[in-house]
């Protein structure tokens, strides 16, 4: 072989190389590009023939009372869906979904036809549409467990708690104001398929450093529930529009019950009205009326300007202020300081405001809290207003002695109230007593925080004093009365503006009472506002009789045991007559009354010896501390014969 040859050969064998060569390396090229360049769009790709993947709706966490009980859940509940490409005959699927769903078969037909992988066709069903759905047997067709939000209790709450809309976002109220702390996770659910075309399912937490949490709140949903309940007959019996009722603990800002009437449903909120949802005792500002001279007391007696017994004409019903005439309800001639407050004389009020001054009351309402947002832990709330002296005339500054030219929400005057109530201090109310996780350790709580002090512990006790008489027999807030406990408070009747005629209405009036109990170491903070009640529309006609059923109930609910208390008749007013015999104590109390006690709040042996000094037969049920009684307190001593009285532990 020549030179030529081997020349030839080799060039050969160096071509061949070379087409191998750039060969492997466009294979690997191609692979390069396959693998790393374009991967998650073939990746994507591929997955398309035996993957889909659906969003699923996050869970939120639960909304309990104070007792642990619980008002806002999420509970499991399917989802119809449907691969279009694998529905037959899809106009007779299209017909038979739409009556097992109650839906559009149109929309549903458009749905079947389209050329997406997957499509939903009705989500969170119902127990009896899953069954109509399973009946049918349609190839293509599936179920999907999502979380629904659910309250259990309906209506109680429902203004308070808000609602989640078909989402699971907060809509309103606290699942609003808490949408991100009780909003869990985002799950994903991968639907594959094996070689068959079966598909099955695999849910992967989109986010799985979001942890889903719960709140705690300072709600009782008995008491919730009473206040409803006394609210609703408030409103029905003296045919009004709107009311509220409002319960805190006055050391603690804590509210114990917030109701609003008409109520509503939040697990069907879409079938009400948007203005029923609001949270009115927070939105919704109005002038308080009458129950603002116990603010005006406050402040007259903080500045030690009069005492009580200090005397006021209030001109015969009729006081002439400029080209205004101020009137009373009731002619007044001389009048204490305190029996104006109990008697409500506007007159009297405005020259005890008057003496005060404008600046200087006006400094004390915002001290209170009025014209300034409580801070609860609400959405919505409103601050009302208070007119700056700038822009007052002698008119204006006059009536606003007695709640007029001023507004305010119902939360502002009950904090308000409070702060008479515990000695002086405003606190900031809430209702989110802690946030706790998933393990039920608390994450973040609530602690009562108090904002000013408003007016000394002796000015306290004094306006105590005053709004004790309101709830006599000779006060306007009589009705409010509650058997074995003092109570104190204010009755307010305000003219509404007609937006019509931009004047004080002389038929649409706001009745409201505003007061606390027991007097000698206030427990509840009770608000009954009642909105164009009719006919009668005085506030201690309307509003007062549910303060005194809230608040009975209320008491004996948390065992606050009552004030036993025999006024001597020869001794002065208010003094106590002590005894260390129970038993002649009650023979002589409540034979003389001719009326059967209230033996709730007391244990078995305390209701038996009272019983029988009564000479009853008594019959005990349960163990614990007495919370019920047949016949009634109150109920005549000459006709009954024997007393049930049941028992419970005490919680």
């Amino acid at each position: 072989m020549n030179v030529k040859e081997k020349r030839g050969i080799r060039f050969r064998v160096y071509l061949v190389a070379l087409f191998f060569f750039l060969g492997l390396g466009t294979i690997l090229a191609r692979a390069y590009q396959l693998q790393v360049l374009k991967r998650d769009e073939y990746a994507a790709r591929a997955r398309e023939d035996y993957e889909g993947t659906v969003k699923l709706l996050p869970k939120r966490g639960t909304i309990y009372d104070r007792q642990g009980r619980e008002l806002a859940v999420s509970i499991e509940v399917e989802s119809v869906y449907a691969h279009p490409n694998q529905v037959e005959k899809k106009p007779d699927a299209a017909k038979w979904l739409s009556q097992a769903l109650e839906l559009n078969q149109i929309e549903i037909l458009s749905k079947l036809q389209s050329n997406r992988s997957f499509i939903w066709i009705k989500r969170k069903i119902s127990p009896d549409e899953v069954e109509r759905v399973k009946a049918l047997g349609l190839e293509g067709v599936g179920f999907i467990t999502e979380a629904r939000r659910y309250y259990p209790d309906k209506e109680i709450g429902a203004h308070l708690i808000g609602f989640a809309g078909a989402d699971n976002q907060g809509l309103e109220g606290l699942e609003k104001k808490y949408d991100s702390i009780l909003k869990g996770p985002q799950h994903t659910l991968v639907q594959e398929r094996d070689a068959l075309g079966r598909p099955f399912y695999i849910s992967q937490a989109a986010s799985p450093e979001a942890e889903m949490k719960s709140l705690v709140l300072t709600i009782d949903k008995d008491i919730q529930y009473r206040a409803q309940q006394a609210l609703k007959a408030a409103v029905e019996k003296n045919k009004a529009k709107r009311g509220h009722c409002i319960i805190l603990d006055p050391e603690t800002g804590e509210i114990l019950a917030l109701a609003i009437f008409p109520f509503f449903n939040p697990n069907v909120f879409d079938e009400y009205k948007p203005d029923q949802w609001r949270n009115l005792a927070i939105t919704d500002c109005y002038e308080p009326g009458s129950t603002l001279k116990a603010f005006l007391a406050a402040a007259v007696l903080n500045e030690e300007y009069v005492s009580s017994q200090d005397i006021f004409y209030c001109e015969q019903g009729k006081f002439k202020l400029g080209n205004e005439t101020i009137n009373d309800t009731k002619k007044h001639g001389w009048l204490t300081f305190s029996d104006i407050i109990v008697f409500s004389s506007n007159i009297g009020a405005v020259k005890i405001g008057q003496m005060l001054g404008y600046e200087k009351f006006s400094a004390y309402l915002k001290d209170f809290g009025f014209g300034t947002k409580t801070g609860i832990d609400l959405i919505g709330e409103r601050s009302g207003f208070v007119r700056s002296i700038e822009k007052t005339t002698e008119i204006d500054q006059a009536t606003i002695c007695y709640g007029q030219g001023m507004d305010a929400s119902s939360l502002q005057i009950a904090v308000a109230m409070a702060a008479i109530a515990n000695g002086g201090k405003l606190m900031r109310p809430y209702v989110v007593k802690a946030i706790v996780d998933q393990a039920g350790r608390i994450v973040e709580e609530t602690k009562p925080r108090v904002v000013r002090r408003v007016v000394s512990p002796q000015t306290s006790a004094k306006v105590t004093q005053i709004l004790k008489k309101v709830v006599t027999e000779e006060g306007t807030g009589s009705l409010a009365a509650i058997h074995g406990y003092e109570a104190a408070g204010k009755t307010g009747t305000a003219e509404k503006v007609d937006p019509k005629i931009k004047a004080y209405s002389d038929e649409n009036f706001v009745s409201s009472f505003v007061g606390f109990v027991p007097t000698d170491k206030p427990e509840l903070v009770i608000l009954v506002m009642v909105d164009e009640p009719k006919p009668v529309h005085y506030g201690g006609l309307v509003a007062a009789p549910a303060f005194q059923e809230v608040g009975a109930w209320t008491l004996r609910h948390l065992r606050i045991p009552p004030q036993i208390r025999l006024v001597d008749k020869k001794s002065s007013p208010g003094t106590r007559k002590k005894t260390s015999n129970t038993e002649s104590f009650l023979k002589e109390r409540f034979a003389r009354s001719g009326l059967l006690p209230d033996f709730t709040g007391q244990s078995m042996r305390e209701v038996l010896k009272e019983g029988r000094a009564l000479g009853l037969s008594v019959v005990l049920e349960g163990t614990g501390l007495a919370v019920k009684q047949t016949p009634l307190p109150g109920s005549s001593l000459e006709k009954t014969k024997t007393v049930k009285v049941t028992f419970s532990p005490p919680v």
